[in-house]
């Protein structure tokens, strides 16, 4: 299951990506994205659409989330990092039962695929310090 997850994270970063560059409905991206780009194949197609639709609702209380975090406004945060930080808070948030390591570990994986060379270092950083906030009781 947690490659498919992987892969279904992989795909949510592209299409938040293009929703934010373009500001067509996320959803509407997402299908898109899973029929015209062939990724559907291993992918976890009901988280990868939990995601689309629940990121993009959410996105408003995920970025005032962000921002104690940031050391610049979101938006002028490269697209795909910022994408790669508002999933990463909202599997902080909704998803408890992801440890934090993992939802860390999967949001530097994903900044060193899709980001820029040292992107890798603010998403660990950033989601580092919320995980502080939003995932305390697993930091004993």
């Amino acid at each position: 299951m947690s490659g498919s997850r992987s892969r279904a994270r992989q795909a949510v970063v592209q299409a938040l990506y293009q929703w934010q560059v373009t500001g067509q409905p996320a959803q509407d991206i997402g299908r898109l994205f899973l029929r015209d780009e062939d990724s559907g194949g291993g992918v976890d197609e009901a988280y990868f659409a939990e995601l689309i639709r629940e990121v993009p609702l959410h996105a408003d209380e995920i970025d005032a989330l962000l921002g104690p975090y940031l050391d610049r406004p979101l938006a002028e945060v490269d697209p795909v990092e910022r994408a790669i930080l508002r999933l990463g808070v909202y599997e902080f948030r909704y998803h408890p039962e992801i440890g934090q390591r993992i939802v860390l570990n999967e949001a530097v994986l994903l900044a060193k695929r899709f980001g820029g060379d040292s992107g890798h270092k603010f998403v660990n950083a950033v989601l580092d310090k919320a995980a502080a906030v939003l995932r305390a009781h697993e930091r004993g």
